[in-house]
């Protein structure tokens, strides 16, 4: 399976794009990032979902954690692009209600009042890529 993790910066927001399951093999890596990029000061997360299919409950539990590492250094976490079935579970264990679902990553943008040309990758690219077989 192929799991990928691309951030980039745009007004003072990383943009966090997963490709691949977010589950038990992949999940610690996200949250190795999550860390990383909170560590270096930037507590503002913009969680990208367009690309993943499937999220299991220790994907979640990155989520949540994620979003407590953010808000707990004065930023904040939302999501955007979630599947209807990732939506769905975000809905369903009601954390829609503390965590921002927007649409597309423009739409975000806009209601975050976050304005600028484009993003900028951030200095080390980050792309982690693994291809393991499914099971």
């Amino acid at each position: 399976m192929l799991f990928a993790l691309e951030v980039s910066m745009h007004q003072g927001w990383a943009i966090l794009a997963v490709v691949g399951e977010l589950e038990l093999a992949t999940a610690p890596r996200l949250r190795q990032r999550v860390v990383g990029l909170v560590g270096d000061g930037c507590a503002h997360i913009i969680l990208d979902l367009t690309h993943v299919d499937f999220v299991d409950s220790v994907g979640l539990g990155v989520v949540v954690g994620a979003l407590k590492r953010a808000r707990g250094r004065g930023g904040d976490l939302v999501v955007v692009g979630a599947a209807d079935r990732v939506r769905a579970l975000f809905e369903l264990t009601r954390l829609d209600e503390i965590i921002a679902l927007f649409a597309d990553l423009p739409l975000a943008l806009a209601e975050l009042d976050v304005v600028g040309a484009g993003t900028e990758p951030v200095d080390e690219p980050v792309d982690e890529r693994t291809d393991q077989p499914d099971g």
